[in-house]
């Protein structure tokens, strides 16, 4: 169902409501939220699909979803460590001093690099199926 036909539906869904009352409101709408429910599923669906297969997104989709262990979720996961580790180093090193900080860093570096190795079961270049 496209957005047009979400329009007529909306609109033969307004419709019925004017001709048979208040009472049937509850249901039109229902109704109503069921097909843009299916229609919101069928577009993650689509996505995804074509996520998983390496293609482009559907058109209208904002942003591709990122491969697991790509070099971009990498990157991230970095940059957002790094950004959390400026309270987190300020917190350690103001409650506990220079081993305070020691620790907080040697947080930052494990979780870095648990995130970093491959998964298990994974030989490199070759997927486990």
């Amino acid at each position: 169902m496209e957005r047009q036909e979400l329009k007529r539906e909306l609109d033969a869904t307004l419709e019925a409501r004017r001709e048979l009352g208040s009472e049937y409101e509850s249901a039109l709408v229902e109704s109503f939220v069921e097909k843009v429910d299916t229609q919101v599923r069928r577009r993650l669906a689509e996505e995804r699909l074509g996520a998983a297969r390496g293609g482009s997104p559907v058109s209208g989709a904002t942003a591709p979803v990122p491969v697991p262990g790509s070099f971009g979720e990498r990157f991230g996961f970095a940059i957002v460590t790094l950004v959390l580790a400026v309270p987190l180093s300020a917190i350690g090193a103001a409650q506990a001093r220079l081993s305070g900080l020691v620790v907080v860093w040697a947080g930052i570096v494990a979780v870095n690099l648990i995130h970093a190795r491959p998964p298990r079961g994974r030989v490199k270049g070759v997927d486990a199926a």
